[in-house]
């Protein structure tokens, strides 16, 4: 009885420790110096045990090269989950755009539409560039290959009649893209991500800079083309004496498999749009306050993941 009991015992001791073992959950974002990252790591802290979230649950934010990098690595299970513009997803789930010839990656869904990402296009002050036109001949950064930013920057320059043979192109990520700039090395660079971010604001401090607008016939054409397209202005003083202006958007998804459990990503999602969450987000990022439940389900492009789905259903946000 008493070896018994010992046996009993240890197989206990094991079964507990088993139901206690943390579930780990990677999201991977961008460079250190975008907003994914800063984003991505106010939301591993609010969905993770230790932040209130998940009971279990060891959420991390994943620097990582953008969102095509983080769909093949979601697609690939080397990410539980990432962040993706919506135009960048799309693509990869119907094999279409970026992803043509490439296969539809068809276990792709969305957990939450986050907020709208500005195409950003930074020029020194005395480049001498006022349009997407005035690129000709120029040094520009298209952002580094992977990322969601060269996929529209390549849109960009083809609507107002220039491919990558008609400036100096060069494929760096933002930060080193802005060093360059303020060195003299570089004349624009194009950014897409939520206003403001942080390396853009202190370039604009430390060095001052242009942002060109992207608007009239065609941009009006891109959005017309490109469904995921949204117009957007950044406000006057968003980065140092920069006024008003205008440019495109897209949104900031997260996505993850439809190999993740139904009952994890429910949790995941109960726990992003609970009052600590709202407190987090609200007070850790300028692009917190845009991230809401009601906006969640917004321009998705992409199936739901049936845990997200039955949230939001549960919540009214879908019918």
């Amino acid at each position: 009885m008493a070896v018994g009991a010992v046996l009993g015992a240890l197989v206990l001791s094991a079964g507990v420790a088993l139901a206690q073992a943390p579930a780990f959950f990677r999201i991977g974002t961008g460079g250190t110096a975008g907003t994914y990252y800063p984003v991505g790591g106010l939301i591993a802290n609010t969905i993770s045990a230790t932040g209130g979230g998940v009971p279990g649950l060891v959420a991390t934010a994943v620097s990582s090269n953008g969102s095509v990098a983080n769909i093949s690595a979601v697609n690939g299970g080397s990410l539980e989950s990432g962040f993706s513009q919506s135009d960048v997803a799309y693509w990869a789930y119907t094999g279409t755009g970026l992803f043509e010839g490439k296969g539809k990656i068809e276990n792709l869904r969305a957990i939450a539409t986050l907020y709208p990402e500005t195409i950003h296009l930074v020029a020194t002050k005395n480049s001498g560039i006022k349009s997407v036109a005035d690129l000709k001949g120029k040094r520009v950064s298209l952002d580094e290959p992977g990322s969601g930013t060269l996929v529209d920057a390549r849109i960009v320059l083809s609507a107002y009649g220039l491919t990558e043979k008609d400036v100096k192109a060069e494929y760096l990520k933002p930060g080193p893209a802005g060093d360059r700039l303020r060195d003299g090395a570089l004349d624009a660079y194009f950014f897409v991500g939520g206003y403001p971010t942080g390396a853009i604001s202190e370039l604009a401090t430390s060095s001052g800079i242009t942002l060109v607008p992207i608007g009239g016939p065609e941009a009006e054409k891109m959005l017309a083309d490109y469904q995921f397209f949204s117009k957007d202005t950044v406000p006057a003083g968003t980065y140092k004496d920069v006024p008003e202006t205008q440019t495109i958007s897209v949104n900031a998804q997260w996505v993850t498999s439809a190999k993740q459990s139904d009952d994890l990503v429910y949790n995941i999602v109960k726990a992003l749009w609970s009052d600590n969450s709202r407190t987090v987000l609200d007070a850790g990022h300028a692009k917190g306050k845009l991230i809401t439940v009601q906006n969640a389900t917004k321009g998705i492009g992409i199936p739901l993941h049936p845990g997200a789905e039955k949230f939001y259903r549960e919540k009214g946000v879908l019918q």
